[in-house]
């Protein structure tokens, strides 16, 4: 017996639920891996593996218009490079 998937379409700025239902946050970003969400403050945001938790300095902010990068602690409220609004801006983090 072949069981039908349900396809979801996955738009940047459309919130994002756990299988119970719950809001997890809303779509910021796309790449090769997938899709970037930006979590509500109550959602707990896990690491991908350890030795990336202890990479801060790998946390970088990025331009969605761009590719523009910068410090993490430096996020500016438009690109410098094209002057994309924040809301183009998502967290990156570096290998």
């Amino acid at each position: 017996m072949h069981e039908e998937t349900e396809r979801r379409e996955v738009q940047s700025g459309k919130t994002v639920y756990d299988e119970d239902g719950n809001t997890l946050g809303v779509v910021r970003g796309f790449d090769q891996h997938g899709f970037y969400v930006t979590a509500d403050a109550d959602v707990d945001v896990l690491p991908e593996s350890p030795s990336q938790s202890e990479r801060t300095d790998a946390v970088m902010w990025r331009c969605w218009e761009c590719g523009e990068m910068g410090r993490i602690a430096d996020i500016p409220e438009s690109c410098p490079s094209c002057g994309a609004p924040r809301e183009d801006i998502y967290y990156w983090q570096e290998d």
